[in-house]
């Protein structure tokens, strides 16, 4: 798949769906002990789905 291939309507809908597991990944981390392997895991996967946004939202703006 190539962003070409990608619709602005799917990359909406894409940005909805990151930021509500973002939402919920981060409800989750104050309930996690700190250095545990899954707390470790939660924090690298909420930076990593945060860089997603903002590479879709850089996206949105160019097709905007």
């Amino acid at each position: 798949m190539d962003m070409d291939d990608v619709t602005m309507e799917e990359l909406e809908e894409a940005l909805r769906a990151i930021t509500s597991t973002i939402d919920k990944c981060e409800k989750v981390e104050p309930k996690l002990k700190q250095g545990t392997s899954q707390h470790t895991l939660l924090v690298r996967r909420i930076k990593a789905f945060k860089i997603a946004t903002m590479l879709i939202r850089r996206e949105l703006e160019r097709l905007g």
